[in-house]
């Protein structure tokens, strides 16, 4: 299957009005010949090193052999557990191919203490520690949280007299810090294409890797994306990547955010890659495309937004039933691969509409470098503003928290989104266990009457962190922690996991603040029974 797109109602205007002028500026044949002027001087140099993607099916062909090879060797040591610890693109990418193939491989992209302790323990119906393989995802090889599950696999493995290096297997750029390290220690080392951004990563090493040692068959995947290639590279009206990116982009005013929907589970978890993907490219100078993950039944498509344009990504968009109640909306459907390179191609389309640079990101560090500070002077915890039901309530602006209860909080909170504003929960927990508040976001949908956005911490911060601190300033947080007695030390640092999310969580918040968007921090006491509170006071 191929890439199929279906504009319905007035979208299809938007989409023709700007056609024209990206199809006589040659911009799908000059990404495919690499051109970095396509996004004006000052993106040139970022652009001239970061275009790799366009040839990854290609550069990525050899790979598929080596990986096989190495799945055999593991699979005849014992090996039937494959955990990969990884951020944004290095995590999100592999997660959705195994889980489209139904192919199990456990994501570890958390500081979350229960979240690692899980991934160490394993369990009895994927094997445990004895039966895993960990694959260790980092281009810069300096991310601290592959870092810090690099660190508590090596010592866990030695704890069960493992050779770490016959179980660790690392991804990253050549050169990087983690390579020299890596190598020296005598562990396996696939590199990546140095030219192709982590967000864009998802055809090379990064996505291949761990998926492929999970058991995908990653040669049908590259089958599939190179059977795209033809048709995003040609200047035509009717190319896919043109057409998507002139529906979700175009139009004035521009309706900047996204809401992504899978009508249908043929490809499991596709908008979350795509919300980095595009948030993290678009997301910056004070402009961007927000995507929104949402429900087939979420309440933004009751309240329709005009701000909002819809991508509902369905299995077959030829059938006709699908088009009675979608008018306005992007339909698409299409092979896994086609979709990686069909998205690839038109973010970096509509990054050229909105005049930004769609290689770079130029706010993440701030986090990480607030939380760093954090971590170096550890200070005491702020005490809470109000304790209501057990639940504990932070806020950057005091008088958010004049209430004094949770649901004056949030109702307070709401008030300050703008009408082309956006609210952003994000849950510094273990998503294993607290799985559920992942439907926060749609009473919360309901209850700000605007556009909303959901992220597990600290994954977002290389994903959608940028866009909150670099898209527009419309944007009101909701941060959402656990009170836990679990932690995990790190071996050879000061820190614990605890610590370290609990740092990632206020340095998060910090810089927020200082970009002047407004925190509320709601710290669950008692997770389970707390969240029934939360969502009785987001109601």
């Amino acid at each position: 299957m191929s890439f199929d797109i279906r504009l319905r109602g007035h979208v299809s205007d938007v989409a023709a009005q700007a056609l024209p002028e990206l199809v006589d500026s040659l911009v799908a044949s000059g990404i495919t010949a690499q051109d970095p002027a396509l996004w004006g001087p000052a993106a040139e140099a970022d652009a001239a090193v970061r275009l790799g993607w366009v040839d990854a099916v290609s550069v990525s062909r050899p790979l598929v052999a080596e990986i096989e090879t190495l799945r055999d060797v593991l699979r005849s040591n014992g090996i039937t557990r494959i955990v990969l610890a990884g951020m944004g693109g290095s995590s999100l990418a592999p997660e959705v191919i195994a889980r489209t193939a139904g192919v199990p491989l456990v994501v570890l992209d958390s500081t979350a203490p229960g979240q690692v302790l899980a991934a160490l323990d394993g369990d009895a119906e994927a094997g445990g520690l004895a039966q895993t393989a960990l694959v260790v995802s980092s281009k810069s090889g300096s991310t601290v949280e592959t870092d810090s599950a690099k660190r508590a696999f090596e010592a866990a493995f030695r704890d069960l007299g493992i050779d770490p290096t016959e179980r660790i297997i690392v991804v990253t750029d050549p050169g990087s810090p983690l390579e020299i390290a890596a190598r020296a220690d005598g562990y396996t080392v696939f590199t990546a294409d140095p030219t192709v951004g982590g967000r864009y990563s998802a055809l090379t090493a990064f996505g291949l890797v761990p998926a492929g040692l999970a058991g995908v068959d990653i040669g049908e995947l590259l089958d599939e994306a190179e059977a795209t290639l033809l048709e995003v590279a040609i200047d035509d009206p009717r190319n896919p990547a043109l057409v998507l990116a002139a529906a979700i982009a175009g139009g004035a005013p521009r309706a900047d955010k996204l809401g992504l929907i899978s009508d249908g589970d043929y490809l499991q978890g596709l908008p979350d890659w795509i919300e980095q993907l595009v948030a993290e490219s678009t997301g910056k100078d004070g402009t961007g495309i927000l995507p929104v993950v949402m429900l087939p039944v979420s309440p933004e498509l009751d309240s329709r937004p005009a701000d909002l344009r819809i991508v509902r990504i369905v299995d077959d968009v030829n059938h006709d039933h699908l088009f009675e109640h979608h008018h306005g909306e992007v339909l698409v459907s299409g092979s896994l691969g086609a979709q990686f390179v069909v998205w690839e191609y038109a973010t970096a389309i509509i990054g050229r509409m909105l005049g930004i640079n769609p290689f770079d990101q130029p706010d993440v560090e701030s986090a990480k470098d607030a939380t760093r500070r954090l971590l170096d002077a550890r200070p005491e915890p702020t005490s809470p503003a109000f304790t209501a039901e057990g639940v504990e309530v932070r806020s950057t602006d005091p008088a958010l928290a004049a209430s004094g209860t949770l649901a004056g909080v949030l109702d307070d909170l709401w008030k300050l989104v703008p009408s082309d504003g956006y609210v952003a929960i994000q849950a510094y927990v273990n998503r294993l266990d607290l799985a559920q508040l992942s439907g926060l976001r749609e009473l919360v949908a309901a209850d700000s009457g605007r556009p909303t956005t959901f992220g597990w911490g600290p994954r977002f911060l290389h994903s959608t962190g940028q866009f909150h601190k670099g898209g527009p300033a419309t944007g009101v947080f909701v941060q959402i922690l656990e009170g836990t007695d679990v932690d995990v030390e790190i071996p050879g640092r000061p820190f614990t996991f605890g610590e370290l999310i609990a740092a990632q969580a206020a340095g998060d918040a910090s810089v927020l603040a200082a970009h002047g968007r407004p925190v509320v921090t709601i710290t669950l006491t008692d997770p389970q029974p707390d969240v029934f509170a939360l969502f009785e006071a987001a109601q």
